[in-house]
Order: structure tokens, then sequence, then C-alpha cells
């Protein structure tokens, strides 16, 4: 077992729990300290007689073939040892069950949107009374979810890196979102990342289903394919193209035309937490996993419309006098700021941090959902020259400044449903811990502007 950290340190105790001799290691010693205080006897597996090795169980976050492979891998391929990740352990626990006593398999993958579209699959499932564990690469690490059984639904999120270490796992539906160039230092290229993900689809039968997004050229190609030559059956969904077969939720109306004869579900904006384009096409793979799960078009969207949403990921905190607040801290460049930009209009944006060497002028051609932008932060200045002649701009210094200005002008203003919305556009490091600790102090800034009414009146 080499690396100790969230995901290892799950496969490390649960190899132990099974009664598997460990060798466990991690070259950070804070890491291995904090191992250690959980149980795990360390071994420093560098000076082991590796043909007494039984697997590498190697933490995702660790290099596997490219930029170069990690020296461990070397070593297990140089003496025969086989290189798996806790995702295949999983796999492989559920293929020793008899058949009739498997859990139910989804997996979710794809360049964006997997997380909102793992919990909104298991909220919808967990609405319906289903028993769904949710976990992967979000949440909870796969090897510490409850026991499997077979009445059990695993929900998962798939990383390339988590995929590229699996052999046997069976999804009984798989889900492939979109793809666009990402960790290609990790893959060597666009081709390994889409092989990577390509993994989600391998083990498949003709009893399974394979949903696949149709917006983007990689994924219609894989969805082509699939249908084409693949065992498995295969489900297309849109958010831009209404499909002739599929499922489609283009301008936020949700059509279920799986049988060939389109069917209106339902309209997405009655969806608080799935505004964009981009959660469009996520409702719209959460619908047909969920009805390929035996669930009905009414239960569905139930589930769609009561789905909370993420945190810090177009979350929506609430209104203050008709002003709208929408936390989206998780977008730390311009490209996962646009989703937001693009799904609201009378935006008072409230933007800043550490920017990103494109900085926020990939946005340009959104300015105008922009009433005003509020910065803080270091890419302060940067950004104001950005905006100066496009978009009204003040310079604020902190967040808690940009939250309270941007509020009081929203109120003033008299627009059509203003939104204040923390979409940094920028790494958070120069004044918060990370993402989500900036998310939560918006959080925390909003909630009490709500409840200062409150005390002012007692």
């Amino acid at each position: 077992m080499y690396g100790l950290g969230r995901t290892g340190l799950s496969a490390a105790l649960a190899l132990k729990a099974g009664g598997a001799r460990v060798h466990a290691w991690d070259d950070n010693e804070e890491t291995r300290a904090k191992a250690e205080a959980a149980g795990i006897a360390l071994s420093d597996i560098n000076k082991r007689d590796w043909q007494t090795f039984a697997a590498l169980v190697l933490s995702p976050g660790i290099p596997y073939k490219f930029p170069q492979p990690h020296r461990l891998v070397r070593m297990a391929e140089m003496t025969g040892v086989p290189v798996i990740g806790d995702m295949e352990l999983f796999a492989r626990a559920v293929q020793a069950l008899p058949e009739r006593g498997r859990p139910k398999v989804v997996g979710i993958t794809g360049t964006n949107g997997k997380s909102t579209t793992t919990t909104l699959i298991g909220h919808i499932l967990k609405e319906a009374g289903r028993d769904v564990r949710v976990g992967g690469n979000i949440g909870t690490g796969v090897l510490d979810l409850a026991a499997l059984h077979s009445n059990a639904i695993y929900v998962l999120e798939l990383s390339s890196y988590q995929l590229d270490l699996v052999k046997s796992l069976h999804c009984n539906v798989a889900v492939m979102l979109n793809l666009s160039p990402d960790h290609l230092d990790r893959h060597g290229g666009m081709d390994g990342y889409q092989a990577a993900k390509m993994r989600i689809f391998q083990n498949q039968t003709p009893q399974d289903l394979a949903v696949i997004g149709f917006d983007d050229i990689y994924t219609q190609s894989m969805a082509i394919g699939l249908s084409a030559s693949g065992p498995q059956r295969v489900t297309q969904i849109s958010s831009t193209y209404t499909l002739g077969k599929g499922v489609s939720a283009v301008e936020g109306r949700l059509y279920d035309n799986l049988n060939g004869k389109a069917e209106f579900i339902g309209k997405l904006e009655d969806c608080p937490a799935l505004q964009g384009r981009h959660n469009f096409q996520n409702a719209a793979a959460a619908y047909a996993t969920c009805r390929a799960l035996g669930l009905d078009p009414a239960t569905i969207m139930a589930g769609l419309k009561s789905f909370p949403g993420l945190a810090h990921r177009m979350e929506n905190i609430g209104a203050i006098d008709g002003v709208r607040f929408v936390n989206d801290s998780k977008a730390t460049n311009a490209q996962a700021a646009e989703q937001a930009l693009r799904a609201f209009k009378n935006i008072y944006w409230i933007a800043g941090g550490v920017a990103k060497a494109e900085g926020i002028m990939p946005l340009a051609p959104l300015f105008s959902h922009v009433s005003k932008a509020y910065l803080f932060g270091q890419a302060e200045e940067a950004f104001t020259a950005t905006l100066q002649g496009k978009v009204p701009v003040q310079a604020c210094g902190t967040l808690d400044r940009a939250v309270d200005q941007a509020f009081r002008d929203a109120k003033a203003a008299g627009d059509t449903s203003p939104v204040v919305l923390l979409s940094p556009a920028c790494a958070s490091f120069d004044q918060f811990k990370d993402y989500e600790h900036r998310g939560d102090v918006f959080r925390s800034l909003v909630k009490a502007m709500m409840s200062a009414p409150l005390k002012e009146s007692a």
C-alpha cells in the first residue's frame, strides 16, 4: 500500500479488517503519523522483498504512467506485482459475492459535473426509499461505505485516476457526462485521458446501460461507437440537442424520449439547485439513470425539485428583500465561473483571489449578465483592468466588504430577480485556506445579514 491520504488510509484499514497482511507506506512523515494513529502499522516498502507482495495498492494521486511512473510503480512492474487502486479492491469484493447477492453499481465520470450528478442520483434514489450509498471520489471513500448486500445501490463518482487502476469494475449503469482536455499530464495527452474514462464501460454486459452525453465531440464519438459495437445498451442525453431517442433537457425542459416518443417530464426552472445548461445535462443523466433503476418519471421529477445542491457549487443560500445569494466558491478559474455567469442575469458579481493565467477575459461574452462587479484579493487590480469600460467595478479588498456593498447595490437598483453571486474565478489561498473556507465565510456573512432584522426587532 503506497500513499496514505484519505483514499489510501481507507484502503489500508479495509484490507486490515479483511485479514490481509498490509505493508503500508507514505513518503510524507506527517501522513505516516496520522496513519499510525489510525491503527496502521507502517512498513517501508522501499526496503521489502517485492516477490512476497500480492499487489501494490496505489493511491490515485500517485503518478501511475505519466508524466512518468512513480519509482514504486516501476518496482512493481519489474517484479510482476499488479498495480491496483481502492476501486479495484471494491470491484473484486463485489465479484466475489454470488451473483444474486451483488449490489447494483452506478458509476459516474466525465470532466465536469461528476459530483453534482453523483449526489443528485443518490438523492433521488434515497427520496424514493432505495438503500443507496454515495461515495468514491466524492465524500466517503468507496471502502468506507456500508457493507455490500444485494438490495443496495452504490452510486460512485469515478475520477480518471481511479479508472486508470481498475480492471474488474462492473457498472450496471455507467454514466459518461462530457469530456474536455483535463489532467493531460497524468494521461500522456487527450487519447490517454479518453482511454482512462472509457474504462468505466469495459465490463458491461447486454443487461447493463451506458448513459452518455451528446454535447461534445468526444462523448458523441463514444455514444455512436458503443451503440454500434458495444455489448451494453446506450442512452444518449443532451442539454443542447433534442434527441430522436434518449433524454433531452434543452432550455430547461426535460423530455423522456427513451421509447422513441417524446414525453414532457417537467421544467427544470422548478428545480432551484439545477440551474444552468451544465446542470440541465446533469439532470438528464440522473433521470436516465434512475429510470433504468426502475423509478417512475413523477418520482424522479420530485427528487430533482427537492435536490438541495452541493455546497460551494452554485449553492443557493437564500434571499433578502428579493435579492438572491449564490455561493459558487468552487469556481476557481474562468471556465468554472462561466457556468454561473451563464445561468443568471442581473448579477452582482463578487470575484477575486489568486488569478489563474487566463484571468477573466474568456468570460467577456457574458459580461452583459453582470450589473456590477465587486473585487477582492490579489486579482483586484488585474480584474479591474479587464472589466474597465465593460462592467461597473468596485474594488472592495475583502470578501465581507464585497458582500455588504453588493447587497446594498442590488437592493437599491430595482432589478428583476437580482443575484449576488460569489463566483471568484480565482484560487483562494491569498485570504482563505481553500475554496471551501471561502464559501463558508460567504455563507456565514449572508446568514448573519438574514438574521440582522430579527435582532433589530427583538
